[in-house]
């Protein structure tokens, strides 16, 4: 359970290191739509799952994600939108080299719901410093 929306990016940062899809789909709402580093859209949290799942797999191998601002605005009681900044390192090419490091940015539309704060809209995308 996720008690408030500021503890959301630490607990999405710790489920994708531990490379858990399925705890990873359990931060959305069922119905949640998912817009994947890769470009995947998806949406309810089996789909979701499914596609962590497979980049798991395969580019994410061996990524690691590091924390960085984020910035959190109410849209009143119960819902918030998540403007959080990673950095991926470890990732995998087609040819299995390393790809270096990449700015990414989640945006997270949040909701209060009995079981804590859920993402009902997650964009997860790869951003310059420009």
């Amino acid at each position: 359970m996720i008690p408030t929306p500021e503890d959301f990016p630490r607990q999405f940062t710790s489920l994708w290191s531990a490379r858990d899809a399925a705890g990873l789909a359990a931060l959305l709402t069922e119905d949640a739509d998912f817009l994947s580093l890769t470009g995947r859209w998806c949406e309810g949290r089996k789909g979701i799952e499914n596609t962590l799942t497979a980049e798991f797999a395969g580019a994410f191998a061996r990524a690691r994600l590091v924390t960085g601002k984020g910035k959190f605005r109410p849209l009143g009681p119960g819902a918030a939108v998540l403007h959080q900044r990673f950095v991926l390192s470890g990732l995998i090419g087609d040819q299995g080299q390393d790809m270096g490091r990449i700015g990414a940015l989640m945006v997270a539309v949040l909701i209060a719901q009995n079981a804590g704060w859920h993402a009902l809209s997650l964009q997860f995308s790869a951003v310059s410093d420009g």
